[in-house]
C-alpha cells in the first residue's frame, strides 16, 4: 500500500492560498491563479480552479452528493467515467474512506468537471479488487484509480489489461508497476536517489548502510548500491539486521562508522519512525558521531518524534515538499473535520489528473503517450511523472534534522530531470 507506518507495503512549491488552486496540469503543471501558470511554456489542461479556499473570500463550490459510508457510489454525473477502487470495508478501510473523501474534495475544487467517479469497494483484498474493477468496467470506466494494496493493484490490473484500460495504483511496491499500470505513490527508490545524490554533491564519497531485513529494505538496498555506483562513490560496508534487532549489526559496522578511524562519511538507514529510536540508541552506544558520519534516510524519517534523537542530528532525508500537503490538509480538515492520512493526497491528485486530461485531450485523455508525458504533472506533493514501465518520478526536497526540527536544505526542483535513455 502507500507509505507504511509499521507495515512495509506501506513542488512545485507555491504559497497559500494559491496552493489550494493547483490543478494537475501538463508541462510541469502550472497552478491556475499563480505566476507558475504564466511561466509554463507547454500545453496546459484547462482545469478551472476552485472558487474559494478556507479563509479566502467568496462563495465555496456546492459540494456534490457523497457516497454512503462503507460502500461505493458515484461522485459526479459527467460523461467520462473513472473507476475509483479503494478499501472501504475490511483491511485499510479507514484510509480508504479518507481517500474517497479526498477524491470528493478534488472533484468539488475542480468545479465539478465532466467526470463520473465510480467508487467501488475492494474490501481490502485482491478478490475484492478484481470484482470491483470488473463492475466499474462494466459501467463504462475508462481508467482505474487505485487500489491501495499491492496485491489488489495486481488483481485490478489483470482485469483492466484485458479490457485495454490503464490503472493508476497507490501501492509503494514497485514490482506491481508495468506498462499500463502506473504507480502514483511515494516510491522509495526516488527518495534514495535524491538523498544520495545530495550527499555526493556535498562531498560525501564513502557510504555505509544499516538496512532492516524486510521487503522495504530489499528494495532500497538495491537502489542504494546502484545510485552510489552511478555517482562515482563507493560502498564501504552494508549490514542487514532482523527488524527490531539492530544491535549486532551496529556492532559489526562500528569499525567503519565510529571513532577516529571511520572510513565512511555517510550512513544510510532506511528505517521507520517506530523502529528508528532503537537503531539510534544502538548507534549512540557504539560511539557513532553524526558530526563525523552523516546519517541519511528516506521519507520514513519525516516524523517529528525523530527530530530530537542525538544520533540523527545533522542527518538528511528526502521527502516531498511539505507545503502543498499542508495546504491540502487544511482544506480537507475544513471540509471533513478530521486530519487526512498522508496518502489521501494521492487520491486527490489522481482525480484532478483525470479531470485535467479529460478536459484537454479528448479521446486521447488516458492514452499511454498522454499519461507518460515526460514533462510530468503538478500535484499536491509536487511535480511527478509516470515512466513507461509504470513506475514514477517525483520532485523531492532534502531536509536536515537539527534542534528538534527538519529544515529544507535543498528544495524540490520545479523541473524533473530529463528521463534516462
Amino acid at each position: 500500500m502507500a507509505r507504511p507506518t509499521s507495515a512495509r507495503d506501506r513542488l512545485v512549491r507555491v504559497t497559500a492560498p494559491t496552493a489550494a488552486l493547483c490543478a494537475v496540469l501538463l508541462s510541469l503543471g502550472g497552478c491556475i491563479g499563480s505566476d507558475l501558470a504564466r511561466r509554463a511554456t507547454g500545453p496546459q489542461a484547462e482545469l478551472t480552479p476552485p472558487a474559494a479556499v478556507p479563509g479566502a473570500p467568496g462563495p465555496a463550490p456546492t459540494p456534490a452528493p457523497m457516497p454512503a459510508a462503507g460502500g461505493g457510489g458515484r461522485i459526479g454525473a459527467g460523461s467520462v467515467k473513472v473507476a475509483l477502487v479503494l478499501p472501504l470495508t475490511g483491511q485499510g478501510s479507514t484510509v480508504g474512506a479518507a481517500m474517497r473523501d479526498a477524491a470528493q474534495l478534488a472533484y468539488d475544487e475542480a468545479q465539478q468537471p465532466d467526470l463520473t467517479l465510480l467508487v467501488e469497494d475492494d474490501r481490502g483484498s485482491p478478490d475484492g479488487a478484481r470484482e470491483a474493477t470488473q463492475e466499474a468496467l462494466r459501467q463504462g470506466a475508462e481508467i482505474v484509480l487505485g487500489p491501495l494494496f499491492a496485491g489488489s493493484v495486481q488483481a485490478a490490473a489483470a482485469v483492466a489489461r484485458t479490457a485495454g484500460k490503464p490503472v493508476i495504483g497507490f501501492s509503494t511496491d514497485a514490482t506491481v508497476a508495468n506498462p499500463g499500470v502506473y504507480l502514483l505513490s511515494f516510491l522509495p527508490q526516488p527518495e534514495v536517489d535524491r538523498v544520495i545524490e545530495d550527499a555526493v554533491a556535498g562531498g560525501k564519497r564513502s557510504f555505509a548502510a544499516l538496512i532492516p531485513e524486510t521487503a522495504y529494505g530489499n528494495a532500497v538496498e538495491a537502489e542504494f548500491r546502484e545510485v552510489v555506483a552511478r555517482k562515482g562513490a563507493r560502498v564501504a560496508a552494508v549490514e542487514r539486521y532482523p527488524a527490531g534487532a539492530p544491535v549486532p549489526a551496529v556492532e559489526r559496522l562500528a569499525r567503519v562508522i565510529a571513532g577516529p578511524g571511520a572510513t565512511a562519511d555517510a550512513l544510510f538507514i532506511p528505517e521507520t519512525a517506530d523502529a528508528m529510536p532503537t537503531v539510534a540508541a544502538a548507534l549512540t552506544k557504539a560511539g557513532f558521531s553524526p558530526a563525523r558520519v552523516r546519517p541519511l534516510g528516506t521519507a520514513l524519517w519525516n516524523e517529528p518524534s525523530l527530530f530530537a534523537l542525538p544520533a540523527l542530528q545533522g542527518g538528511r532525508f528526502a521527502s516531498p515538499d511539505r507545503v502543498g500537503f499542508s495546504n491540502f490538509s487544511a482544506r480537507y480538515q475544513a471540509r471533513f473535520g478530521t486530519v487526512p492520512p498522508r496518502v489521501a493526497s494521492l487520491a486527490y491528485d489522481a482525480v484532478l489528473l483525470a479531470a485535467a486530461l479529460s478536459r484537454r485531450y479528448g479521446s486521447q485523455r488516458f492514452a499511454e503517450a498522454t499519461l507518460t508525458n515526460s514533462l510530468g504533472f503538478a500535484g499536491v506533493d509536487g511535480t511527478f511523472r509516470f515512466r513507461p514501465d509504470g513506475q514514477s518520478d517525483r520532485s523531492l526536497a532534502v531536509y536536515e534534522i537539527r534542534n528538534n526540527a527538519a529544515t529544507p536544505v535543498s528544495p524540490a526542483p520545479r523541473v524533473l530531470a530529463k528521463p534516462a535513455i
